[in-house]
């Protein structure tokens, strides 16, 4: 770690321990990726095998264009899980593979909160964050956070926004804008995240303007709805940090200019 990384570092850490509860968290698969979760997308090519495996097919090299040929439509999420299995019981025994860890996989670690879950949960309990928002489909930070003695508000869906409690009552809201793999509704295709619902906009238009930003394991890349909510914020009242690991996108690029964001290059999610 160089000295402008630690200088950087530094300025993050004074400014969360004097403005407690001030900064956001947004956090992607990057932030999951040790415990052995598959991205949203990867999980995508994984049932395309599957279904081009049912049908005796073999999808190689490119299962994307295999199932664009076979279906004469982009690969959606719902939709290939709706030809693997007819009913919503079947389908989320699908996906708990990809989620929910065998009595192996505890064993080897995998597929449980990180150190990076752990170490949010502890800025959780002691009042630093109270606003994430995570790209990612597991549970893993809920139960980080549980095991700390706090349940955290969950919105998953746009029903979740009605009931919710308001977020300056909460200790902690985990704001899912992909949605929740018990949901067949998550987000996946370029479609589906290019843009979201008046109610999901206004309250990240609030979010944006009213708090500072952490960014960690989310690239900026595939996200427009997303990239375009963080672009119009008109607010920097509070800093942005980028957490980075190797080198950006242009995507990424373009909301540091944009938001006059520091950028901390570190290791991975559990050690910076």
């Amino acid at each position: 770690m160089d000295y402008k990384a630690d200088y950087k570092i530094i300025n993050l850490v004074f400014s969360m321990h004097y403005n407690p509860g001030v900064y956001s968290l947004l956090i992607g698969s990057g932030v999951s990726k040790a415990a052995g979760v598959k991205t949203g997308w990867e999980i995508v090519l994984d049932l395309i095998g599957q279904l081009a495996s049912s049908l005796q097919e073999d999808p190689k090299p490119d299962p994307e264009t295999w199932y664009v040929a076979k279906f004469n439509e982009e690969p959606d999420y719902s939709k290939i899980l709706e030809k693997l299995a007819k009913t919503r019981s079947e389908r989320m025994n699908i996906l708990k593979k990809y989620f929910e860890p065998t009595g192996e996989e505890k064993e080897q670690q995998l597929k449980v909160p990180t150190e990076a879950h752990k170490a949010i949960a502890q800025m959780v309990k002691l009042g630093y964050i109270k606003m994430i928002l995570t790209t990612n489909f597991d549970r893993l930070l809920e139960k980080a956070i549980e095991e700390v003695g706090i349940t955290p508000d969950v919105i998953k869906s746009e029903d979740d926004f009605e009931g919710v409690m308001p977020y300056v009552h909460s200790k902690c809201v985990i704001v899912k804008l992909h949605g929740d793999y018990k949901d067949t509704r998550i987000r996946n295709t370029i479609e589906e995240l290019s843009n979201y619902s008046d109610t999901t906009s206004k309250f990240l238009d609030e979010v944006f303007d009213r708090f500072g930003l952490i960014i960690c394991g989310w690239s900026g890349k595939w996200d427009n709805a997303l990239r375009d909510a963080i672009l119009k914020s008109p607010s920097r009242r509070f800093q942005t940090y980028w957490l980075a690991k190797g080198e950006l996108e242009e995507e990424a690029k373009q909301i540091i200019t944009q938001r006059r964001a520091e950028t901390i290059q570190i290791e991975s999610a559990d050690q910076i």
